[in-house]
């Protein structure tokens, strides 16, 4: 793929906190684990002495709060920086800035804030929300116009035609001057426009690069039109093994416990959303099993059974490595992964991939006088494995 003008030369690596369940297998009970604060702890603490930029902690009725998970391990982590979710129609945006200034200030500035519309009608009813998709995109430019006033420390009075606010205003402001960037995925018009206009980071799904590439490319002219910049960021799983045959043998067996009619049961959930996101990613694989790589080491089989992000980049690490540089030549500078189970497959990742990827952020993980590691385990209690440097 030819690059963009815009292509980065570095880029930044989120890992994800699964607060909806983790395991082994898809679909299934089988090599289950509980979630609780103390594995969360585990993941994010991991993520944050490996040198991850951050971790994404996902929304909506099926995760933990995200706001109460997050502020729980802001005190247990370093470095580490928490995208979490405002939810338009949902929240007042005087109530989000009030919570974002505050969870921005205790976690010492490490706060980013993901936009997030909804895309399940079900679920939205569920809160409260009997709003259309186009309303929804229309409450959320209003409530970014509230959001981001009071955050940049106005007085806001404003009168929309979903929001209205009299004398809204912060009393004690974020550690950044603006508030924590704001990041934002959608794949509609309308969710276009609204990156456009407001977002500092647009996000996508894990799409084939041509797709995702056109798709940059529409939001770039649309913020270029605005007067603005926008930077982007890709939502993926990845399968990384030290062999392109073991990579893949584990895609199969994450899915070896998953039965047809959870495949349908689960189809039939994203038929009902009125999220085009949602229905791009379902389109990639229509429900079925036999064609799930999708573009090469781009493989759909999470989506059968997954809802938003659906997709993995499978491979030996040095071949990850260059999907991900595709995406970069078209204009990603940021990555949002994960991969099951989220805390071993943390490490799996950050010392197979790492090396071979131009990162904005290496780990600053403490050396001490002691301890002069990573070495691996010393041998025969009596010296240290030979240095090995991978060549990138």
């Amino acid at each position: 793929m030819t690059s963009t003008p815009n292509a980065p030369d570095t880029a930044n690596v989120l890992w994800f906190l699964p607060t909806h369940g983790d395991g082994r297998y898809l679909g299934t009970t089988k090599g289950g684990r509980p979630v609780d604060l103390g594995y969360l702890a585990q993941v994010a603490q991991a993520a944050d002495r490996l040198g991850y930029y951050g971790v994404l902690l996902p929304t909506g009725r099926s995760c933990e709060d995200s706001w109460v998970v997050a502020s729980a391990l802001a005190p247990l982590t370093e470095r580490l920086r928490f995208l979490v979710a405002v939810r338009p129609g949902l929240q007042s945006p005087t109530v989000a800035a009030r919570m974002t200034a505050t969870l921005d200030r205790i976690s010492n500035g490490r706060l980013l804030i993901n936009v997030v519309t909804g895309g399940d009608p079900a679920e939205n009813a569920g809160d409260g929300i009997f709003l259309s998709h186009d309303q929804r995109y229309e409450v959320t430019r209003e409530f970014l116009d509230v959001y981001k006033s009071l955050l940049a420390g106005e007085t806001v009075r404003y009168s929309g035609e979903h929001i209205r606010i009299e004398d809204g205003r912060l009393l004690f402001p974020p550690t950044e001057p603006n508030g924590p960037a704001l990041y934002f995925g959608g794949s509609s018009p309308a969710a276009s426009e609204v990156a456009a206009k407001t977002i500092d980071k647009y996000l996508t799904w894990g799409e084939p690069p041509a797709q995702v590439a056109e798709k940059l490319g529409g939001v770039r002219a649309l913020a270029a039109r605005e007067g603005r910049e926008v930077t982007f960021g890709i939502r993926l799983h990845v399968i990384v093994r030290e062999t392109a045959a073991e990579a893949w043998a584990a895609a199969d067996g994450l899915i070896s416990h998953l039965d047809d009619e959870t495949i349908a049961a689960a189809q039939k959930v994203y038929a009902r959303m009125d999220s085009v996101g949602q229905q791009r990613m379902a389109a990639l694989h229509g429900g079925r099993r036999d064609k799930l790589e999708v573009s090469p080491n781009l493989w759909a089989g999470v989506g059968l059974v997954r809802g938003g992000a659906g997709t993995a980049l499978v491979g030996d690490p040095e071949t990850v490595a260059e999907r991900m540089k595709e995406y970069m030549r078209a204009g990603v500078d940021t990555f949002i992964l994960s991969g099951y189970p989220h805390l071993e497959e943390a490490y799996r990742f950050a010392e197979l991939v790492f090396p071979l990827l131009p990162l904005s952020t290496q780990s600053q993980a403490a050396v001490t006088s002691v301890n002069m590691g990573p070495f691996g385990e010393t041998i025969a209690n009596d010296s240290r494995p030979a240095l090995r440097i991978s060549q990138s």
